[in-house]
């Protein structure tokens, strides 16, 4: 009889519809003006959003060779889904998959936030 408490039990939590977990909203607004700022070619913008040793690793020329790879992808149209958030060596760090209309590669974003700035943003 335990058993099959066990398998009824699995079954019913397996059946369960799965929701979408919500994005914390400073990530979610820091990764909009992140994506905003490469979009429009606003360095001063994107380095805004970071923490000190974020705006001075980020320099203009890598900036600009992210900007021109990703720019006209982001132009094309873009769906960006929060997928979830991680607690890494004092900071909140939040992974997002980017799903691009031009039908080529999606990519996965991961954004570091520590005192409300940003202190990471990579995408593969």
């Amino acid at each position: 009889m335990k058993s099959l408490l066990s398998i009824i039990t699995v079954a019913w939590i397996a059946s369960a519809p799965l929701q979408a977990a919500e994005a914390p909203a400073e990530a979610k607004a820091s990764s909009t003006a992140l994506i905003s700022a490469i979009t429009t070619n606003d360095y001063a913008a994107f380095q805004a959003q970071g923490d000190e040793k974020f705006a001075k690793a980020l320099t203009k020329e890598l900036f600009d060779k992210v900007q021109t790879q990703l720019a006209p992808r982001l132009k094309a149209g873009y769906d960006l889904t929060y997928l979830t958030d991680l607690n890494r060596q004092g900071h909140k760090v939040t992974l997002w998959k980017f799903t691009f209309k031009d039908g080529g590669d999606d990519a996965v974003a991961t954004l570091s936030m520590k005192d409300g700035k940003v202190t990471g943003f990579f995408i593969q």
